[in-house]
C-alpha cells in the first residue's frame, strides 16, 4: 500500500472517530435537556419529587437550596406522593420550604397521598394544588408500642433492665407501659402536635384555633381539604405546572427542571449506606414519634415525570 493510500486512510479514520465522538457527545447533552439545571434554557420551573414515607431530609433540603440559587429557575413545584414520617425530617423540609418562598415561589401539588408529614410540608409553599380524590390531612402525632412480654414468657426467655432513672426504658417490648409513663409520653405527643398546629396555621395563613379543630388525626379528601382552606385548588400535576406558570409570568411552554443526579464519592456511598441502616433502626426502635398516616394498606405511590 502506497504512503498516500495510508494516509489518506488515517484521516477517514480520523474523520469518522471525532465525529462518531460528536455523535454521542450531541446525544448525550439532548438527552440532559430539561433535566439539568446547567443545561436548560429558556424559563424554567424546578421539580421535586417527594415519594413514600419521610425518613430522611438531607436530599430534598438540598435539591431546595439548589433550585433557590439557580436564578434561571421562576418557581419551584413539589410533587407530594407521601403519607408522613419522622418529625425531624419533615420539619427540616417545612423550614427550608419556608425559607425558599421567601425568595422564590414555591407551589405543591399532591398526588394520591399527601398526609400527615406531607401536608406539613405541603403547607409551607405558597399554593397547594391536590386532586379532589387526593387523601390528605391527618394533621396529628402518633407513637407505636409493641409488646413481646407474653411471647417471650411462652419460649422462656425473661429480660432483666438496670436503668439511671424511672423513665430510661421507657417504651420497652419488654412490658407494658405505666401510667405515669403514658402521661408522660401523652404531654409529649401534645407538645410536638402543637408544633405541627402552629407550622400550618403559619404556612397556610390561618388561626391556630381553626388549624387546631380539625388537628384530630382525620384524613380529608382533596375536595373537603379545599372547602376547609387546607388546599387552594383542586387539579392535577399539569394544573399545579398552570398554575405556577401564571404566578411566575411564564409565557409559553416552559422548561421542567428535575434535580440533577450527581455521582457519588466513596465517602458519599459508605454515608449512605449508614444512613440507610440508621434509618432501618429507627424503623423497628421501640420508640418514634412520626408525624404519619398508618393507612390500612401502603398502596403503590411511585410516580415520574
Amino acid at each position: 500500500m502506497s504512503q498516500k493510500k495510508r494516509t489518506f486512510l488515517t484521516v477517514v479514520l480520523i474523520v469518522l472517530i471525532v465525529g462518531l465522538v460528536l455523535g454521542l457527545a450531541s446525544i448525550l447533552i439532548i438527552k440532559q435537556i430539561g433535566r439539568s439545571p446547567a443545561i436548560a434554557f429558556g424559563d424554567k420551573i424546578g421539580v421535586i419529587t417527594i415519594e413514600g414515607p419521610i425518613t430522611n431530609s438531607r436530599n430534598i433540603v438540598n435539591q431546595l437550596v439548589e433550585f433557590k440559587k439557580d436564578k434561571g429557575i421562576k418557581v419551584i413545584l413539589l410533587r407530594i406522593n407521601s403519607p408522613g414520617g419522622g418529625v425531624g425530617p419533615s420539619q427540616e423540609i417545612y423550614r427550608e420550604v419556608m425559607r425558599t418562598r421567601a425568595k422564590k415561589r414555591v407551589i405543591a401539588s399532591m398526588g394520591a397521598v399527601a398526609a400527615s408529614g406531607g401536608y406539613y410540608i405541603a403547607s409551607a409553599a405558597n399554593k397547594i394544588v391536590a386532586n379532589p380524590g387526593t387523601l390528605t390531612g391527618s394533621i396529628g402525632v402518633i407513637m407505636e408500642f409493641v409488646q413481646i412480654k407474653e411471647l417471650l414468657k411462652k419460649i422462656g426467655v425473661s429480660m432483666e433492665v438496670i436503668k439511671s432513672g424511672e423513665f430510661k426504658d421507657i417504651g420497652s417490648p419488654h412490658r407494658k407501659l405505666t401510667e405515669k409513663e403514658k402521661k408522660l409520653l401523652q404531654d409529649l405527643i401534645a407538645d410536638i402536635q402543637e408544633q405541627f398546629v402552629n407550622a400550618v396555621a403559619k404556612g397556610r395563613n390561618l388561626p391556630v384555633e381553626k388549624i387546631r379543630g380539625i388537628a384530630d388525626g382525620r384524613i380529608l379528601s382533596g375536595e373537603q381539604a379545599k372547602e376547609l382552606g387546607l388546599v387552594d385548588q383542586l387539579g392535577n400535576f399539569q394544573d399545579a405546572i398552570e398554575l405556577a406558570k401564571k404566578i411566575a409570568g411564564i409565557k409559553g411552554e416552559p422548561t421542567l427542571v428535575y434535580p440533577s443526579k450527581r455521582k457519588g464519592s466513596i465517602l458519599d456511598l459508605i454515608f449512605d449506606s449508614a444512613a440507610k441502616s440508621v434509618s432501618t433502626i429507627l424503623r423497628t426502635a421501640p420508640i418514634q414519634v412520626k408525624y404519619y398516616w398508618p393507612e390500612p394498606s401502603t398502596p403503590s405511590i411511585t410516580e415520574t415525570y
